[in-house]
């Protein structure tokens, strides 16, 4: 037998900019079609006229290149309009399709009724009932809808994360996949691409699960093969709340300016929710390498911005001056003090943009922090300074004399005088500080 292809695809709605959830759903997909040296497709589900925006679907781009997350083509929904009305005709002529005229207050009625009567809310295919004439008479009045026609049998996969699955199609109603506007709904949009691409593997969100089993249907009924599924887990916040895909703090963009590294976020979505632990990862290959699918549980996933943090300070210390030389030279730095900056800075960094900061304290001095009982020794102490530029001896001969004329020593002759130069009780070994100040503020 001829093994196909893999072929996985990320679809998303140019409707927003991708968020975490998003992205755990392209990562899967990506890494299973890399990993076996096959295609990943970016297929852009625009057929949503009045929500699909071009900033948005650049966004998308945008985000994905940022991640180092490559397609291999892409596909736009948009475009394939008249292939979706071609596979609506073909499932009408054979009576899988059906005109419906309900409207949404009667279709509320019939379920509050059936909730009412302690039965499952069940389109009852009134529908299908109709005559020709009484349906013509109905499109006066308003244009029908259509609704895909399940065979009410078990539905059943073996799910790459969930494990065997079986939906009984009678407890689903039937699907609405086109609106009585004509627009295609995502159910059948991508029912008719998943075949027509040859799509072998999808991996999304536990809440497409009774999605799929109407699709697989639907592709069935089409003479397709379905795919193979596996539903991940959806993520809740840090407390197990829900998480809204509009929060901004979640979407890729707004990580990215707060700092975050691609391979820190790629590293976190790469393992959350699996049974192996997260751990920065090097390179796209260690990614790839060290994914399982079936490594996935169904329980519901904590995720947490902040835990992007340490993964990001992990990768940004790690980096060489090399990869840093440009962003260090625009900021201002001297270049015979730039390497010397990176590594007194590097070591008190979570993000890039910290290094501002530093500089800034270098540059232009830091506002002295100084106790009372200690501003007559600070005083003394800077009156004993030696003249600009210092060298990388300056801290240890200063204290010394320091030390000599105020018989200080110790945490009480060092703390009061990192404090009144950096404003700051903690940070770099000041013999490594000293020869990058231009500036010293506290005056005797």
């Amino acid at each position: 037998m001829t093994t196909r292809p893999t072929i996985t695809r990320f679809a998303p709605s140019p409707t927003g900019f991708i968020h975490v959830g998003n992205l755990r759903t392209a990562l899967m997909n990506w890494m299973i079609a890399r990993k076996a040296g096959g295609t990943f497709i970016l297929r852009l589900d625009d057929t949503d006229r009045d929500r699909s925006k071009q900033e948005y679907a650049d966004g998308i781009m945008q985000d994905l290149e940022w991640l180092g997350l490559t397609w291999d083509r892409v596909e736009k929904q948009s475009l394939r309009l008249e292939r979706y009305r071609e596979a609506a005709e073909d499932l009408k002529s054979r009576g899988r399709f059906y005109e419906c005229f309900e409207s949404p207050t009667d279709l509320d009625l019939k379920r509050k009724k059936l909730l009412n009567m302690g039965k499952p809310p069940v389109y009852d295919r009134a529908s299908l009932k109709l005559s020709d004439a009484e349906k013509a008479k109905l499109r006066e009045g308003a244009d029908g809808y259509w609704r895909f026609l399940l065979d009410q049998e078990r539905i059943e996969w073996t799910d790459g994360i969930l494990g065997p699955v079986s939906i009984d199609a009678a407890s689903v109603s039937d699907p609405v996949l086109i609106r009585a506007d004509g627009q295609v709904l995502y159910t059948f949009a991508s029912s008719v691409d998943d075949i027509d691409m040859e799509v072998t593997s999808i991996v999304r969100g536990a809440d497409h699960v009774t999605n799929t089993a109407t699709q697989i249907q639907i592709m069935q009924a089409m003479g397709g093969t379905p795919p193979s599924f596996a539903h991940h887990s959806l993520l809740t916040g840090p407390q197990g709340e829900a998480l809204s895909k509009r929060l901004g703090t979640l979407s890729l963009r707004d990580l990215r300016a707060r700092g975050v590294e691609p391979i820190a976020l790629l590293s976190l979505m790469a393992r959350l929710g699996s049974s192996k632990p997260v751990e920065l990862m090097t390179s796209h290959d260690d990614l790839i390498a060290g994914f399982d699918v079936e490594s996935f549980g169904a329980a519901p996933t904590k995720f947490d911005a902040e835990d992007l943090f340490p993964l990001t300070r992990g990768y940004v210390q790690g980096l060489p001056f090399d990869a840093v030389a440009d962003r260090i030279a625009a900021l201002g730095v001297p270049a015979e003090l730039a390497d010397g900056f990176w590594r007194v800075a590097k070591e008190n960094i979570t993000v890039l943009s910290d290094l501002d900061g530093w500089w800034a304290l270098f540059r232009d001095g830091a506002e002295p922090l100084i106790d009372p009982e200690d501003a007559e020794f600070i005083a003394e102490a800077i009156a004993l300074l030696p003249p600009m530029p210092f060298g990388p001896n300056t801290w240890a001969d200063w204290t010394a004399a320091v030390k000599t004329a105020t018989g200080r020593k110790g945490k009480g002759l060092f703390m009061p005088l990192r404090k009144a130069l950096t404003g700051q009780a903690h940070g770099p070994e000041m013999a490594d500080v000293m020869p990058l100040m231009q500036v010293v503020r506290a005056k005797a």
